[in-house]
């Protein structure tokens, strides 16, 4: 599994919650290089953020799907932003969930 978010204890929180109950983590500060590395080390799922520097969620997760080699992995937004306008494009950008930070 990878957690990509830009916010430090966002993505350490996470990380010692899945970690604690037996899943394989890694994490990305940012999605510059994502799709590039997703390549070489295929997670079985991305918790993607919507909100970060560079390139936001919802772009990012559209450009995976597009990807042939790489469509087929799941990805689920985990965004503090709580709105139905921003779970609809995070479902229509291909997102398999969309779920509030707390």
């Amino acid at each position: 599994m990878l957690i990509v978010d830009d916010d430090r204890d966002t993505r350490e929180m996470l990380m010692l919650a899945l970690d604690l109950e037996g899943y394989d983590v890694e994490q990305a500060a940012n999605g510059l290089r994502l799709v590039s590395s997703l390549r070489v080390d295929r997670p079985d799922l991305v918790l993607l953020d919507v909100m970060m520097s560079w390139i936001d969620g919802f772009e990012l997760c559209r450009s995976i799907k597009k990807n042939e080699e790489l469509r087929d992995i799941p990805i689920v937004f985990v965004s503090a932003r709580k709105g139905g306008e921003d779970v609809r494009r995070g479902l229509e950008a291909g997102a398999a969930d969309y779920f509030t930070k707390p």
